[in-house]
C-alpha cells in the first residue's frame, strides 16, 4: 500500500445538534465522536494525522490531547475545500496521497477504508470518492460514471435533472487524493456559489474536464457513511456501536 496520510475535519458548529458543543465533541458511550475517527485512522495506519480545527478550538484539542496528531485551524467555516487548504503547510513536503475523513462519521470501519485506498492505488487514480446507494437519495449528490465506470461528475440534488434524481449512488463526503497535485488544484477552484464556499467536489469536477482518472468505491451500507447530525443520530450511533463491542 502507499504512503498515505490523513485529514480529519472537525471545524463545524453542528446548529442542528441545538447545543452550543463543537459537533465532534459530543458524545458516543462517553467519548467524543472525534475519537472513533481519529481511532479508525490510526488503525489503517495513517503517517500522518491531522485534525482541521475551528469552532471550540481549544476546547477540541484538548479533548484530543492523548493523541500524537497535528491540527490545523479553520477560523472561518467556508467550505470542505476551504478547509483542506488550511492544512496545506502541513503537507508541503508530502509525496503521498491525503486521505479526508469527517470528524462526525464515527461509524466507518477500516475494512471499507482500505477498500477504498487499495481501489486508488490499483487504478493509479488521481483521486477516489467513497459512494453509498440508497433507495431513497434524497438532498444527496449523485455520483455519474462513464460507460466504463469511472466517475463523471457529481451532481448536487438541487442541481440534477429529472433523470439525475433517479441515480442512487451517492457521494458521502470521503476521499483520497493525490496530495501534491491536490493543493495544486485547490487554488483553481472558486466559491462562485450560493453559500459562497469552496466545495472539495469541485476539485474532482476539474481532474474529469482535464480527462484524469477518478474512480469510486461504494461502501457495502449507507449506515457507517452517515453524518451524525442530531440527537437521534447520537443515539443511534450509539446503539450500533455497542452492538459492534
Amino acid at each position: 500500500m502507499s504512503d498515505f496520510s490523513t485529514l480529519i475535519m472537525a471545524a463545524g458548529k453542528g446548529t442542528r445538534m441545538k447545543s452550543d458543543l463543537a459537533k465532534v465533541l459530543h458524545k458516543i458511550n462517553d467519548r467524543p465522536m472525534v475519537h472513533y475517527v481519529i481511532d479508525i485512522a490510526k488503525q489503517i495506519d495513517s503517517q500522518k494525522i491531522v485534525l482541521i480545527v475551528g469552532h471550540q478550538k481549544e476546547r477540541v484539542i484538548s479533548e484530543c490531547q492523548q493523541y500524537n496528531i497535528e491540527y490545523a485551524v479553520q477560523e472561518q467555516q467556508l467550505g470542505t475545500g476551504h478547509a483542506v487548504m488550511m492544512a496545506q503547510d502541513i503537507f508541503d513536503n508530502y509525496n503521498g496521497d491525503l486521505l479526508i475523513l469527517s470528524g462526525d462519521v464515527p461509524l466507518l470501519t477500516s475494512n471499507t477504508l482500505l477498500k477504498l485506498i487499495n481501489t486508488h492505488n490499483e487504478n493509479n487514480a488521481i483521486a477516489s470518492l467513497l459512494t453509498a446507494y440508497l433507495d431513497d437519495p434524497t438532498g444527496y449528490g449523485r455520483v455519474l460514471r462513464s460507460n466504463e465506470g469511472l466517475v463523471e461528475r457529481i451532481v448536487e440534488h438541487k442541481d440534477a435533472t429529472e433523470e439525475e434524481k433517479k441515480i442512487k449512488e451517492i457521494n458521502v463526503g470521503i476521499y483520497i487524493f493525490k496530495s501534491k497535485l491536490l493543493f495544486e488544484s485547490l487554488k483553481l477552484i472558486n466559491n462562485d456559489n450560493v453559500q459562497g464556499e469552496y466545495y472539495l467536489p469541485d476539485v474532482v469536477k476539474l481532474y474529469v474536464d482535464k480527462k484524469e482518472k477518478v474512480v469510486a468505491q461504494i461502501a457495502a451500507n449507507f449506515e457507517e457513511t452517515n453524518g451524525i447530525n442530531d440527537i437521534e443520530q447520537l443515539k443511534v450511533a450509539e446503539t450500533i456501536l455497542k452492538s459492534r463491542s
